[in-house]
């Protein structure tokens, strides 16, 4: 049983489409900026499409697909992780 609809649908501009289409399509791309890309792709086409079943389209989890669809839906167009991830380095 799918659960309820997306509420967040982010409106992608043109120029973010145009790179990500291009991105796609290089054979040099680094696979998560495509599956990122892909993912921008397919949310633009069919902006009420679940999270779990985008993320199985894309190869992506569902809480994945989340966190970008919040990320764009703020404006911050980049398929780019955010600074401040991961472990911090430690030093004694």
């Amino acid at each position: 049983m799918p659960g309820p609809a997306p509420t967040v649908c982010p409106v992608f501009p043109e120029g973010f489409l145009r790179q990500a289409r291009g991105e796609v399509r290089r054979k040099t791309a680094s696979p998560l900026s495509v599956q990122r890309y892909q993912l921008a792709r397919l949310l633009h086409e069919e902006p009420h499409v679940g999270h779990v079943e985008a993320g199985q389209r894309v190869g992506l989890s569902g809480c994945q697909v989340r966190r970008w669809r919040k990320r764009w839906a703020t404006g911050d167009f980049s398929v780019a992780d955010a600074s401040g991830r991961g472990r911090k380095a430690f030093f004694p």
